[in-house]
């Protein structure tokens, strides 16, 4: 008896496989004898320096090379820190750029006034390629220093001392600025070729700066100032001028007390002849000297037969007449005044009158000089 065979039905799992074609999404591993280089950093790079308001910030890279036939994609990525244990951006499937170069911009801005370190790899989605040198940048905040708005002197001011303090409004900034100067040029040109300057620690609303030495008289000049730190210096503020003071005029010297000089006192009894003798008896003129002069003045309002008295109150002190007397005889206790008289020869002897001081206020005190 034959007996029927049953067919043999052969059932199978469906269980996925992996592609042996090196072109295929699914490939089984990374494919033997595949070689991928590291790509080179291209910007930034050695420390460059990025103004917070020009992000977010764009890697660019130099392509890797590849013997395989699979392309390439990359993968970037940005850290805080050196070994990438902090990494703040991080992009993957990034096709490769035209012209042998592939970039990729950040989403988002990084924080400010810190330092990043990014690198770079390729990879074709069955082999990995090694990353590329670390490199680095900085993002920083600018600093922005403004120029001080100038004070004293003001603008076009004349009549300046010959020492004048030049003062600043201090310049307004922005960033992380550090400990501000102030320096101060003057010149006597506004072109500055010849000019001096100094700096000076900013003050606090203003600063100021004292000129050491005295300029020149009636010379026009011009100065200007700028603010800096350690690391950015400041614009110069506008330039103004100003002109110092004209030279004072000298008073002629007084006239000379003796020598000759009598006849400056005239010869005739009035004010002129009062002024004469008051400015002869008040300092800064000795004693003697004033005697001398008034001594002079009473002997031309006689013509040769004048004198004087020097009296307190109605008593007489001291009388002179002739040229014989002494001018050691003008020392005398103080609160004495001078009274000059006229002699006038009679047979009872000398009459004195009061004809030379004609205004009371030139009777002044007298001076000790013991």
């Amino acid at each position: 008896m034959l007996l029927a065979l049953a067919p043999l039905v052969a059932v199978t799992a469906c269980t996925a496989s992996k592609s042996s074609n090196p072109l295929s999404p699914e490939v089984a591993g990374p494919i033997p004898g595949v070689n991928i280089s590291a790509p080179k950093t291209l910007e930034p790079i050695a420390n460059f320096q990025i103004p917070v308001d020009q992000q977010p910030v764009t890697l660019l890279a130099e392509n890797a090379a590849s013997n395989g036939v699979r392309p390439l994609s990359y993968v970037f990525e940005v850290s805080a820190d050196s070994g990438f244990s902090n990494v703040v951006y991080k992009s993957q499937g990034v096709p490769s750029g035209d012209a042998g170069r592939t970039s990729v911009r950040l989403v988002d801005r990084l924080a400010p006034d810190h330092s990043y370190f990014w690198r770079v790899h390729a990879e074709d989605g069955a082999n990995t390629g090694p990353f590329s040198p670390t490199a680095t940048f900085d993002i920083f905040t600018p600093i922005v220093i403004n120029p001080p708005d100038l004070q004293t002197p003001g603008i076009n001011q004349t009549n300046v001392g010959l020492r004048p303090t030049f003062t600043v409004r201090n310049a307004t900034h922005s960033g992380p600025v550090g400990p501000l100067r102030y320096l101060f040029e003057l010149s006597d040109s506004a072109s500055f070729a010849n000019k001096v300057f100094q700096d000076v620690p900013e003050g606090s609303g203003s600063t100021s700066i004292p000129m050491p030495s005295d300029l020149s008289y009636s010379t026009v000049y011009y100065w200007h100032a700028r603010a800096f730190d350690a690391k950015t210096i400041g614009p110069w503020s506008e330039t103004r001028g100003f002109q110092t003071m004209a030279q004072p005029v000298e008073a002629p010297p007084p006239p000379v007390i003796g020598g000759g000089n009598w006849e400056a006192c005239g010869s005739t009894p009035g004010p002129e002849i009062s002024k004469c003798v008051h400015d002869a008896i008040n300092p800064p003129h000795t004693v003697a000297g004033a005697f001398e002069v008034v001594k002079r003045v009473a002997w031309l309002l006689r013509g040769g037969g004048g004198g004087l008295l020097i009296k307190r109150g109605g008593e007489n002190i001291v009388s002179w007449k002739g040229e014989s007397y002494s001018a050691s005889r003008m020392c005398y206790p103080d609160g004495h005044i001078y009274k000059l008289l006229s002699d006038v020869p009679t047979t009872n002897g000398a009459s004195w009158q009061d004809d030379g001081l004609v205004d009371p206020k030139l009777y002044v005190p007298a001076i000790d000089p013991r």
